[in-house]
C-alpha cells in the first residue's frame, strides 16, 4: 500500500485526492487529506461569496473524494506551525507528503497610512463574512455601521464580491450561511458609495463578465462609470478592425461592452429602490494609482490617487494629477501571496515553494516524498478548475518516484502517532456533526444552515458527535 499525505483540503488538496484515487498505476493507495482547520473545503467554505451559491456546490464533488473509502479527512492538523508537525516528522508517518496549502497572504500596497484602523485587506472583510474561526465574529462592525463610502482598490472578481458583499441588503444575505454578528453589522452599515478602483484601464481589469454584470442586477444599488476614463483605454475606443489593433480576449471584448452600455445610460439600476436618496452607488474608477492613506481622528478618512494614463507598452504612467477620495473603510484586493511554511524551501520572490513537475526541491534537487500542487506550487493564478490539471502533473511525477516511494517507511496508523505527539485529529465524524449543528443553528434562527465561526464552538461541535 502507499501512503499519502495531502497537507490542505481545499480544490487543489481534494483534486490531488481524486487524482491520485483515479490513477491505475499504484492499485492500494491511501490518502489522508489533512487539514489545520476543523473543517474541510478551503476557500470553497471561506472564500467563496455567500451568495454565489452555484459555486459553493462545488462542495458536493469535493465531499464525493472525502468519503471516498481510501480517503480519510484529518482536520485540526497543522502542519509546519508551533503547534503542528513539523514536515520532516510528518515525512516519517507516510510514503509521500504533498502539500497544497495555497496562498493565504493578501499582497501589500506599500504606501503611507496602508496600517491606519478602517484599513484592511479584501482576504480579511471575505474571512469575517465567511465566519473563518481565525477572524473572529466582530473585526468589522464598527467600520460597518459609521462608513459611508468604502473605496475597494483593486479590479479582479475578489474586489467586486466585497464591493457587492458591501451594496447587498441584508435581507438578500439572510438566506446565505453568513454569521448573525456579520449579517446584523451589514444590516445596519451606513455604507452608501462603494468605489472599486484600478490603476489601470478597463481593458486589463481582471474580473470576469458574469461578475461584472453581477453589480448591475443587485437591488437598490446603482452602478455609476466615467466616459472619460473608459476613453484613456486605447482597448476600449479603438475598433479590432483597424489596422494594427490586437484581437481582444473573449472575456475583455464582454466586459469592456458592459462597460460601454453603463457609461452610455449612466448605469443600471438593479430592482426596487431601497428608498430615497439611500440607494447605494458602485463606482467603477480607472487610472488611479493608489498613492497615500489619508487620516483624521486616528483612522483613514479617504485614499489619495496619482491619475495615471497608458504608457504605450502595456503599463501606465503617472501624469502628475491627484484626486483624494473620501472614505472611513478601505479594503485592499491587489492580489494574495503564498507564505512560507517552516520546514519547506520557499522562494520569496514569487511566493511559492521551488519544484519540478510538482516535486519539490531542496538546493535546487527533488526532495523524495515531497511534492506540491495549486497556489503554493504556481502562484495565485487561475480559477477554481485550474487545479485540476495543476494535481494532475504533481500526481504523475508522484507515481512515477512510487517504486521508490514504496521502499520508504510508513506508519501503519498515523492517526494514532499524531495522537501521541499530543494533537487532537478532527475526522470525517467530527465534521459531520459541525454540520449538524450549523443546521441546527441556522433553523433556531429561522434561516439555513448558519456557519459557526469560532474555533470553541467548531471543536465543541466535533466532539460532540453523538448528537
Amino acid at each position: 500500500m502507499l501512503s499519502v499525505a495531502v497537507v490542505g483540503s481545499g480544490p487543489s488538496g481534494v483534486y490531488t485526492a481524486q487524482a491520485l484515487l483515479r490513477q491505475s498505476l499504484v492499485p492500494d493507495v491511501r490518502v489522508h487529506v489533512l487539514d489545520r482547520l476543523p473543517t474541510p473545503y478551503g476557500l470553497v467554505r471561506y472564500g467563496v461569496a455567500p451568495d454565489h451559491e452555484k459555486i459553493k456546490s462545488l462542495q458536493n464533488s469535493l465531499r464525493a473524494v472525502l468519503e471516498d473509502d481510501r480517503v480519510a479527512f484529518v482536520g485540526n492538523v497543522g502542519v509546519g506551525g508551533p503547534d503542528g508537525v513539523s514536515p520532516a516528522r510528518l515525512a516519517e508517518l507516510y510514503h509521500a507528503v504533498v502539500y497544497c496549502v495555497g496562498a493565504s497572504a493578501d499582497r501589500a500596497l506599500a504606501v503611507p497610512g496602508e496600517g491606519l484602523p478602517g484599513s484592511y485587506s479584501a482576504t480579511r472583510f471575505v474571512s469575517w463574512y465567511s465566519a473563518h474561526p481565525d477572524v473572529g465574529a466582530n473585526p468589522f462592525a464598527r467600520d460597518a455601521l459609521e462608513a459611508r463610502s468604502a473605496v475597494v482598490i483593486g479590479v479582479g472578481n475578489v474586489a467586486v464580491d466585497v464591493a457587492r458583499i458591501l451594496a447587498r441588503g441584508a435581507d438578500e444575505l439572510r438566506r446565505t450561511d453568513v454569521p448573525p454578528a456579520a449579517l446584523g453589522a451589514l444590516e445596519r452599515s451606513r455604507v452608501r458609495d462603494v468605489h472599486i478602483v484600478g490603476r489601470r484601464g478597463p481593458s486589463q481589469a481582471r474580473f470576469t463578465t458574469k461578475e461584472l454584470r453581477e453589480l448591475g442586477a443587485l437591488p437598490g444599488a446603482r452602478v455609476l462609470v466615467d466616459p472619460a476614463e473608459l476613453a484613456l483605454d486605447p482597448a476600449y475606443t479603438a475598433p479590432e478592425e483597424a489596422s494594427g489593433a490586437p484581437v481582444l480576449p473573449a472575456v475583455v471584448r464582454r466586459n469592456l461592452e458592459v462597460l460601454r452600455g453603463w457609461s452610455a445610460d449612466g448605469g443600471p439600476m438593479g430592482g426596487a429602490s431601497c428608498g430615497a436618496g439611500a440607494a447605494r452607488r458602485i463606482r467603477l474608477r480607472f487610472f488611479l494609482r493608489p498613492v497615500e492613506l489619508l487620516e483624521r481622528g486616528g483612522r483613514v478618512a479617504g485614499v489619495r490617487f496619482a491619475r495615471t494614463a497608458p504608457d504605450g507598452a502595456g503599463g501606465v504612467l503617472d501624469t502628475g494629477a491627484y484626486e483624494d477620495i473620501e472614505a472611513r473603510l478601505v479594503l485592499r484586493a491587489v492580489g494574495y501571496r503564498g507564505v512560507e511554511l517552516p520546514g519547506l524551501p520557499f522562494d520569496p520572490v514569487r511566493g511559492t515553494v521551488p519544484h519540478a513537475a510538482g516535486r519539490v526541491l531542496r538546493g535546487g534537487s527533488p526532495s523524495p516524498g515531497e511534492y506540491v500542487a495549486g497556489w503554493i506550487k504556481r502562484g495565485p493564478t487561475g480559477v477554481i478548475g485550474s487545479n485540476r490539471s495543476c494535481a494532475k502533473e504533481t500526481v504523475a511525477s508522484l507515481l512515477a518516484d512510487a517504486p521508490a516511494l514504496a521502499r520508504r517507511t510508513a506508519a501503519d496508523d498515523p492517526l494514532a502517532v499524531l495522537r501521541r505527539w499530543g494533537l487532537r485529529p478532527v475526522e470525517w465524524s467530527g465534521w459531520l456533526s459541525i454540520e449538524r449543528a450549523e443546521a441546527e443553528l441556522g433553523h433556531s434562527l429561522g434561516r439555513g444552515p448558519v456557519k459557526i465561526p469560532d474555533w470553541p464552538g467548531l471543536l465543541a461541535a466535533a466532539r460532540d458527535e453523538d448528537r
